[in-house]
């Protein structure tokens, strides 16, 4: 009889552990939650259902690469196996694993970012924003810059402030 298979959608709740056995095969274990969404159509909304825990477990290159890339907190797509169900927790013993890009960007060893990785993806433009360039000339400050200079801005710019500034001047 084969164990039912499982896709789950998840956070990572704990941090990874990894231990070797006497042979030197490695297995790492942590605790992952699920909280199920439902759509509900008289709120036209989708509402959170209780959630589940898991406890998952991954053995040899899986659990070394799990180990190393993941962290409390890390959404993650798991496909495995269900070993056991005890005491309203779920053990899964991991075939696949993969990070979620819902929230976050990934990168690979093999695909490691080029300068254009991290830049923002931009919406396409609006009537208004076509406005604004209509009204702006070249050379001009942006309109952020006159609005803040306009509200009593005269102190220095903090660094954390001036790192995310969209004008960075020098390093």
């Amino acid at each position: 009889m084969s164990m039912p298979t499982a896709h789950v959608f998840g956070t990572v709740a704990s941090n990874v552990e990894i231990r070797f056995t006497e042979s030197g095969l490695a297995v790492c274990q942590f605790r992952l939650t699920e909280v199920p969404r439902k759509w509900d159509p008289s709120q036209q909304r989708r509402l959170a259902s209780p959630l589940i825990p898991y406890v998952c477990t991954a053995w040899d290159d899986l659990a070394r690469n799990a180990t190393e890339s993941l962290v409390n907190g890390s959404a993650v797509l798991i496909h495995g196996r269900i070993t056991e169900i005890k005491d309203n927790t779920i053990r899964l013993s991991i075939d696949d694993l993969g990070l979620s890009l819902r929230n976050r960007i990934a990168y690979t060893e093999a695909g490691l970012p080029g300068p254009a990785a991290a830049a923002p993806v931009n919406r396409p433009p609006t009537e208004q924003d076509a406005a604004k360039r209509a009204t702006s000339r070249p050379g001009n400050p942006p309109s952020w810059w006159e609005e803040r200079q306009s509200s009593g801005w005269s102190e220095p710019v903090s660094s954390t402030a001036a790192d995310a500034s969209p004008l960075r001047v020098g390093n």
